[in-house]
């Protein structure tokens, strides 16, 4: 058994745990979930029935993982030391690690979805306004190459998910700090490894 399962779409998250289960080096099987018919043991494990969701095969001990940016994280955590942040890199990592996971994934879905945010009612949002949220992202990555400055982290596998697929899918504007990001995240011998096998399993399911 490897030591972690990994639970997935290719036409999901599921691309971003893929990315950072190669970043790790993370020894894996993958378990395919079809929207239809998910798997009874999918749904034992998360019963939320989303995918990513990992297994971690650890000792004597099985942990569910679910959530994008807390699988990235642990994958660091548990498997590849050298991605997480040193002591004087966290501030920046857990801050835009969740900044990702939080205002600017509220921003990019209200906005894609047309919704509305009357400006009495801002404080309510976590991201406020939309045009805010991308100019705070846009501001820290036009000063810096990586989330935390100079330094690849695993971080940048979620952020860098965030600002690829959303300039992919247009639901963020094409600026130059954006695409230089991406370019450079694109570079990367895991993401590369990781899309080849999604965009394999997207063309064989158009197949099917």
């Amino acid at each position: 058994m490897a030591d972690y399962t990994f639970y997935t779409n290719p036409m999901s998250r599921g691309q971003i745990a893929r990315w950072a289960l190669h970043e790790a080096g993370a020894d894996y099987d993958t378990v395919l979930v079809d929207w239809q018919a998910k798997p009874a043991e999918f749904l034992a494990a998360n019963p939320m029935g989303k995918v990513p969701t990992i297994i971690h095969h650890h000792g004597s001990h099985d942990h569910v993982v679910t959530e994008a940016a807390a699988i990235c994280h642990y994958l660091a955590e548990m498997t590849a030391p050298e991605l997480l942040p040193n002591a004087e890199e966290k501030a920046d990592y857990f801050r835009w690690l969740f900044f990702a996971a939080g205002p600017l994934e509220q921003a990019v879905v209200a906005n894609s979805m047309g919704w509305e945010v009357a400006p009495e009612r801002e404080g309510m949002a976590g991201f406020g306004t939309y045009e805010r949220t991308i100019n705070a992202i846009d501001g820290w990555l036009g000063e810096h190459d990586y989330v935390c400055g100079d330094r690849f982290t695993m971080a940048d596998v979620y952020v860098g998910s965030a600002v690829d697929w959303g300039l992919a899918f247009k639901s963020i504007p094409t600026r130059p700090s954006f695409e230089a990001y991406a370019a450079r995240l694109r570079e990367r011998d895991a993401y590369k490894a990781a899309k080849a096998i999604d965009m394999r399993l997207i063309a064989e399911a158009q197949k099917a």
